[in-house]
Order: C-alpha cells, then structure tokens, then sequence
C-alpha cells in the first residue's frame, strides 16, 4: 500500500488572489516557561487545499457540515489534462475512468493545468459524478469561476481545490478527502490522501 498526501500544507499554501494568508502565532511556549506548547492560527476557510460548500456561491445553500462524507471518500480518478474541459473531453474523461474502475467516476481529480468549462461542469453534474478536484485553487476559469461553480454546486458536487498532484501517477486510488466539520461555513480545509494498491 502506498499513501500520496495531495495536501498543501497550510502556513505556506498557495492562496487565492485577494483572500486573507494563513498565519499561525504560539500562545504558550515550553521555551518561555510553559508547560506545554498552544498555538493559535487565522485563516480563510479556502487557503490551501479545501472544499466548496455550495453556500461559498449559493444564497442560503447548504454548508460545509452538510456534505455527505460518502462523496469525499471511495474510489477516484486521476487522470492528467492540460486543456480545457469542455462537453466532449469530459465526456471522454467519464468513460475512461468506467473503463479503469466502474466507481471511479464519481470522483475526478484532475492533474495539471486542465480547465473546467461550464459545458464540461454540466456533463459532471448531469452523469453522478460526486466530487471534482483541481490543482488550481478554484474550479473553472480563475477570471470567471462563478458559472462552473455554480453548476456543479447546484448539483451537490463536491469541489476540492488546491490539490497537489504533481508525483501521482494517473490511475485509480482511494481518495479520504473530508473537511473540517464548520457549522453552516462555505468551505473548509481538507487532509486530502490517495491511497494505492488496495
């Protein structure tokens, strides 16, 4: 068994443009006479690796804390992409992972630079899949996200960003991706893993 972690870690991730920087500050420190070590961090639901709830673009939508931990974990999908997702390549996507393992669809991480349009985020939402995870810290073009998020939200599609790919071969894992628990926040951080040779 091999275990990839496909997290940032958190005090340097990348962080998207206009959004607060994690900042981590020791409260108590055995060095200054303390018993014990405490730390207090800061940070924005959506720095580093991390899920959208729908609510992050859907008034009044669901929370973090309601997102089914079934779809952040099972078999998943890596497969590498450059290009843009449009209808027919995420089609494309879906049918080789059925071909590689018939639950692997339900969970697509993409690895590389690929991006979702929304014609391929509407063919993800309209065939069962559970979760789509990036590299890039939002789904869907950085200058216009809000259409491909919104349809894959709209959906119950689980979206995990921020992922770090890069020395995962292609190929099917199991994926334990579950975020923070945070009553009604629009996102959270998540300890993503994929696990091999199972």
């Amino acid at each position: 068994m091999k275990i990839y972690d496909i997290s940032q870690e958190l005090l340097t991730c990348n962080v998207y443009d206009g959004d607060p920087t994690p900042t981590a500050r020791l409260v108590k420190s055995m060095e200054g006479g303390e018993l014990y070590n405490l730390t207090e961090i800061s940070l924005c639901v959506h720095n580093g690796t991390h899920i959208d709830a729908p609510r992050h673009f859907i008034k009044d939508a669901d929370g973090i804390d309601s997102i089914p931990l079934e779809k952040c974990v099972g078999y998943a999908i890596v497969i590498e992409v450059d290009a843009d997702i449009d209808h027919n390549a995420a089609h494309r996507i879906i049918s080789f992972a059925k071909e590689q393992n018939p639950d692997a669809f339900h969970r697509i991480l993409i690895k590389g630079s690929g991006t979702i349009t929304p014609d391929g985020a509407r063919v993800f939402a309209e065939n069962d899949v559970f979760l789509v995870g990036t590299e890039s810290q939002s789904v869907g073009d950085a200058k216009a996200p809000m259409a491909v998020h919104i349809i894959l939200l709209e959906k119950g599609v689980v979206l995990l960003e921020g992922l770090r790919l890069k020395q995962v071969p292609q190929g099917v894992y199991l994926l334990s991706a579950q975020p923070i628990n945070i009553k009604k926040c629009d996102g959270a951080p998540v300890r993503a893993i994929l696990i091999s040779d199972i």
